[in-house]
Parts: C-alpha cells; sequence; structure tokens
C-alpha cells in the first residue's frame, strides 16, 4: 500500500490548541553556541516572520537560549501575536558561556526563569511550559510540586517534559498532566522509541530535536538515494520520516535562514511509501554501547 501524504496535518496539543505539525525550533536564532545576539539580527527576524507566513503555529523556545535572546526575538518579530500562536518555552539550564550547560531544576531557579520568559515574550500565561531537564541534585518531586503549583497560578496552561523516561514521565503524571515528551529522535537515533510509543498510546505529543542525526555512513547514504528519487534533500527526507512515523510528532527544525527554513517546511509536502519506511528504518539506530 501507497503512502499518502503524511496526515494529520495538524495535531491538537491537549485537547485544546491545535498546531501545524511542521513547527519551527528557535535555538538557531542566537549566536554561535547558543550564546548572545545572532550575527545578523535581520535575517533572524526575518525567520521568525516568514515562518508564520508559511502557516507555522507552533514556535519553540527556551530561556536558556542566548539566554534570553531567543525569547525577546520571537517578541520583537511577532508581538502582538497571531491568534493561533502556540509559543511553548522551557527552562532547567543556566548557561555560563558559548556552548556551555549546566542543569538547574532547583524551583528557586524556574521561578525566575518562568517570570523572565513571561516578562521576554510578553505574555500573561505560557501555553507549553517544559521542563528543560530532570535535574539529578534536586528531588525531582520537589521540580513537579514547582509545576503543579504555577499551573494552578495560572503562569503555565500545559506541561511538558524534555529528555525523560517513561518512568519519570509517570512519575511527573502523579503532579501534572503531562501533554508533551521532549527527546531527542531521528531516523537514526531512536533510543526513545518506547518513550514515542508511550506518548501515542497517551494522547500525548512528542517533539523531537535534533531531527537528522545523520552520525554514521549509512544512514547518510540512504537518506541522499531517497532524497533522489523524490527530488529532495538527505535533511527534507529525514524531517518527513518522522511526520509519517506517528501521528503526535511534532516537528520544530531550527534555522537561522530563511532559505533553509523554507526548505524544511516543504518537507510536509514529501509522501513516503511502505517501501520507502521500510528501507529508511532499516538503518541501524544509534543505541548506547554501540
Amino acid at each position: 500500500m501507497e503512502r499518502r501524504k503524511p496526515n494529520p496535518e495538524t495535531y491538537t496539543l491537549a485537547g485544546d490548541l491545535t498546531v501545524n505539525r511542521m513547527g519551527y525550533g528557535a535555538m538557531r536564532i542566537t549566536g554561535e553556541g547558543v550564546w548572545g545576539p545572532p550575527k545578523d539580527k535581520a535575517e533572524a527576524l526575518a525567520v521568525l516572520k516568514r515562518a508564520v507566513e508559511l502557516g507555522i503555529n507552533f514556535i519553540d523556545t527556551a530561556d536558556s537560549y542566548g539566554p534570553n535572546v531567543s525569547e525577546e526575538l520571537i517578541a520583537e518579530a511577532l508581538y502582538p501575536y497571531p491568534k493561533d500562536l502556540v509559543i511553548a518555552t522551557k527552562g532547567g539550564f543556566t548557561r555560563t558561556g558559548p556552548g556551555e550547560w549546566h542543569v538547574n531544576s532547583h524551583p528557586d531557579h524556574l521561578r525566575e526563569a518562568l517570570e523572565g520568559s513571561l516578562e521576554r515574550l510578553k505574555l500573561d500565561r505560557i501555553d507549553l511550559y517544559q521542563l528543560h531537564r530532570v535535574d539529578p541534585d534536586v528531588p525531582y518531586e520537589e521540580t513537579l510540586e514547582f509545576l503543579q503549583k504555577v499551573q494552578e497560578e495560572g503562569l503555565v496552561k500545559h506541561i511538558g517534559l524534555s529528555e525523560v523516561s517513561v518512568e519519570q514521565i509517570k512519575k511527573a503524571q502523579e503532579y501534572v498532566k503531562v501533554v508533551s515528551v521532549q527527546n531527542k529522535y531521528s531516523v537514526d537515533y531512536r533510543v526513545w522509541e518506547e518513550e514515542l510509543e508511550y506518548c501515542l498510546q497517551n494522547d500525548m505529543a512528542f517533539i523531537p530535536w535534533n531531527p537528522m542525526n545523520a552520525n554514521n555512513e549509512e544512514s547518510m547514504a540512504k537518506l541522499e538515494q531517497m532524497a533522489r528519487k523524490h527530488d529532495s534533500t538527505p535533511h527534507q527526507v529525514a524531517l518527513s520520516w518522522l511526520l509519517h512515523r506517528a501521528p503526535n510528532i511534532l516537528l520544530i527544525p531550527g534555522t537561522s535562514k530563511v532559505k533553509h527554513l523554507e526548505e524544511n517546511y516543504k518537507a510536509a509536502s514529501i509522501s513516503l511509501s511502505d517501501e520507502d519506511m521500510q528501507e529508511l528504518e532499516s538503518i541501524k539506530p544509534f543505541k548506547p554501547g554501540y
């Protein structure tokens, strides 16, 4: 049986926020090492505006991108926001320099991060607030109690998690309704397969980051071969595979260039056959211990 255009084209997050499954990740509009302002601010603003023009209405960011820079640029480019635009942000890292990331999910830090995000994004409430990382130095229960509290305060509408196991998702569900999980996942990095399936079975969005890992020659060779078949790029094929993989997957490919944004968006129009999917899924995925 031939696969058609990956449907549905939209996903309704938590039953009340319908978004285009091809979203945008706003990490790359910052400086090198995800630190400081972008080299070309005008282009960064143009990317955000073009995303909305294309029909993208799900933008993923974080207070740590810059830090602060990504959120500030989103507000500068798009505020006042279109009514259907969903901005998801995250908290749970502190930054000390380019490429330097330190997990910090203590409630005091998360409170400061959330209040900063609200101010920078010019919002009274975050539609989707995601815990960027579980902090091994902070009792998970304390972090979850904080998320529960800010949701009760009305500062956050929905709550998501990032880089978590099924066990950690289930623990979080004792405190809050988890509506999304953002884990690293791609055609050649499928460590979190169990978590994807759990989300699919429990009406949660799965938001893969680094959607084209391509860390080995085999994966690149097959992606390039499939790209030639579909008159596309390997990156577009990798994105299309994710859209076909499961209907709850929301994509957030990031870029700092309008041209690349438009190329990414075209991936949504690629139709992969069952044979194509089997060929791509035959790629030996990365697993711990390889």
